[in-house]
């Protein structure tokens, strides 16, 4: 199929399904200009709520898997009481959640936390990844040990090999 068929097909789906706009280009200063709009999301999504502040997640899943997971994702969205927003280049099946918490309510980080453990774990069960760009960092160790199981410990190895004084990004990914 031609790359010009594929966009036409991805932008007829995207509509039937209540999509918004396609836009390509292989000129810099447009993909730039894309590139912007996509990076401004994020403070546009926390903006909604004025005085929040913005917590992001995202998976990534085969793309054979990638509408059911937004799809499950947006139904337990829809039951929070924190205003979310789904954004991603989906193209490579990673796609993101912004919610925009109070600060003054600490029960909004126990909800979002809950609903980023259904998240990553669906993503999971669907053969997908607990990050697609975020990265583990502190938030995700758990999730990775559940990912790649006695893998992590291989990764722990050779952390120590090449850092064995813990310099290089001391405590992300995994614990030593």
């Amino acid at each position: 199929m031609s790359r010009s068929r594929s966009r036409r097909c991805a932008s007829e789906i995207a509509g039937y399904n209540g999509g918004g706009e396609f836009l390509w280009s292989n000129l810099p200063e447009e993909r730039n200009r894309l590139w912007k709009a996509r990076h401004e999301a994020y403070y546009a999504a926390v903006n909604q709520r004025p005085g929040a502040v913005g917590w992001t997640t995202d998976v990534c899943v085969p793309i054979s898997r990638l509408a059911e997971c937004i799809v499950e994702t947006k139904e337990d969205l829809a039951t929070s009481s924190v205003p979310s927003t789904i954004l991603g280049h989906v193209g490579d099946g990673n796609f993101h959640v912004i919610f925009a918490i109070d600060p003054k309510r600490p029960e909004e980080m126990i909800e979002v936390e809950a609903l980023n453990d259904r998240i990553v774990a669906r993503a999971l069960a669907m053969d997908g990844t607990c990050t697609g760009e975020h990265g583990i960092g502190l938030g995700k160790q758990q999730f990775l040990v559940d990912e790649l199981g006695d893998a992590v410990e291989m990764m722990r190895l050779i952390k120590r090999a090449i850092d064995p004084k813990d310099l290089f990004n001391p405590g992300k990914i995994f614990q030593l």
